[in-house]
Formats: structure tokens, sequence, C-alpha cells
């Protein structure tokens, strides 16, 4: 799986005044990636409100992604969440033709044991052909998937291919890339850590920020495989301070008043989300505005 070493990126969902979906400004927002170097783009991710978004939209979303990307660069769809029975049923009844790999987010709310998050899993492997890409994010879940879960599954399983990790647990990455099969790939999914990750040993990234700072975060990641420590930190030093304030009160409020100051869209979410403060919107308005 060579297409998910590097840069993918966690699109959002743009809306119009009334919360529904702008596929212009979607197309807009993955063509622009495309363009600035991007390795492969992600839909239906914590980053697209996928919560908050019904199957309808979802295909909708799809459609303008593969449209807008042309065949261009690879693509990975979400499927996950907290009934086992209703992923594999979506996994079996979603047209994955034009996706390179699924990205199956550990159960959420119902706090599987470390068993359950493995049977979770390997139904979802059973059910289908597709690559799949392991999504532990414990501060959202609220539950880890431990490493030795990670690599059980990563050694059971063939098409269990990679791992986004977002515990922002250093001490994970390290253990996790120490012990993978050889061609399992551990993506980042901390954009704070993803050089660390990446001078590690990483495979690269799954961003947020990515998406709005295309060029310069894809050749940050790049430099990091290539081992240029110089070359990456500079960049990461220049990113770090955007990095830091669009996790600032939640995802992807923060991402999205980015793209709002940059003329891309709106920086509307569906609720419980609530747009970026008037304070969190100067301060990423005044950095886009030096940087």
């Amino acid at each position: 799986m060579k297409e998910l070493i590097g840069t993918g990126v966690a699109l959002i969902t743009p809306f119009k005044s009334d919360l529904s979906i702008d596929h212009e400004a979607l197309a807009t927002i993955v063509k622009y990636n495309i363009s600035n170097g991007v390795n492969y783009l992600v839909i239906s991710g914590t980053t697209g409100e996928s919560v908050t978004i019904t199957r309808e939209e979802k295909t909708a979303i799809s459609q303008t992604v593969i449209a807008a990307n042309n065949g261009r660069v690879p693509l990975v769809i979400g499927i996950g969440g907290s009934n086992t029975a209703s992923v594999v049923s979506e996994l079996k009844h979603t047209d994955l033709s034009e996706f390179s790999a699924i990205l199956s987010v550990a159960p959420y709310y119902n706090k599987p044991t470390q068993e359950g998050f493995y049977q979770h899993f390997k139904e979802i492997a059973q059910s289908t052909d597709m690559p799949v890409i392991l999504y532990n994010v414990p501060g959202r879940t609220a539950k880890n998937v431990d490493p030795a879960t990670v690599l059980k599954l990563a050694n059971n399983f063939e098409n269990i291919v990679a791992v986004k990790e977002a515990g922002n647990n250093m001490d994970q990455y390290m253990e996790l890339i120490k012990n993978k099969p050889t061609d399992f790939l551990v993506i980042s999914g901390d954009d704070d850590l993803v050089l660390d990750v990446t001078l590690a040993g990483g495979a690269g990234v799954i961003s947020v920020i990515g998406q709005a700072f295309p060029n310069e975060f894809s050749k940050m990641i790049q430099f990091g495989l290539e081992q240029n420590k110089d070359a990456s930190r500079a960049l990461e030093t220049r990113l770090m301070p955007l990095i830091n304030l669009i996790f600032e009160e939640n995802n992807p409020a923060g991402i999205k008043a980015v793209f709002k100051h940059m003329g891309y869209c709106t920086d509307l979410v569906r609720l419980p989300l609530v747009p970026a403060t008037a304070g969190l919107q100067s301060k990423i308005a005044a950095f886009i505005a030096q940087f």
C-alpha cells in the first residue's frame, strides 16, 4: 500500500448558510489539495463531520470528490462505528470501486475490551476484500486500542494494512513502529507529532491542517520520509502555531475557520458543534496574514 505513504488529508465537509453541503466548495478544496501535492484524500472521517452526515449525503459527497479527483490521487473512505453489524452492512452495500482503502474508527461510546476491539475489526476484515486502515483515536472513543491488539490484527489479517494512530502518545507510536509487520503502515493522526513519527519510521499522516496548507505540509512530510531533518523541522516550525490554534476549541471548527479566512467556504458546522469563537477566529486570521 505504497499509495498510502506520505500526506493524506481528512477532508472537511463545507456547508452553505442553510447547512446543506456546499459541493462546489468541496470540489474546489479537492482540486486545491491535489494541485499542491497531497498524496491521497480521505472522506467521511471525523473532520468531515461524519456523525452528522446522512447516508444519502455521504454518497453525494463521495460522488463530488470522485468527480473532482478524476482519478489523480488515491481515495480513502471512512466506514466505521459502534455497531459492528451496521458497519459490515454498510461495507457490503457501498460501491467501493473508486476507493483504495477504507478507514474504520474504533467503536466509540460502548467502550469494548481489547478482545471486543479485536472481534469487531476481525468481522470487518473478513467481510470485505478492501484494504482496511484501523483508526485509533481514544480522545474521541473513550478507549485506547492497545498496540498489542493492533499488531495482532495486522499479523492475522492481510487486508488490515495500516493504522491511523491518534492517541497523541509517542511511546505508543514507537511500540507500533518497532513491532509491526514489514509492510504494515503506521500513519499519524496527530498533526503536532507527525514529523517525529515520520522521522522515527512512520508512513506519514492523515492530516487536518494539511488540507489548508497542502504545499508546505506535503513538503514537510516528504522531507521527513527522506530523513531531511533540517528542511522538515523548518517547515514544522512555521506550521506549528496554526496546528495548535485549530485544535484549541474543537475540530473541525478550527480548520473551517482557516478555510473561511482563506476564502474557500463558510466556517459553519452542524450542531452539537459550533463555529470557532471570535477570539480564535482573530488569532487564525492574524496567522494567515503573516504566513
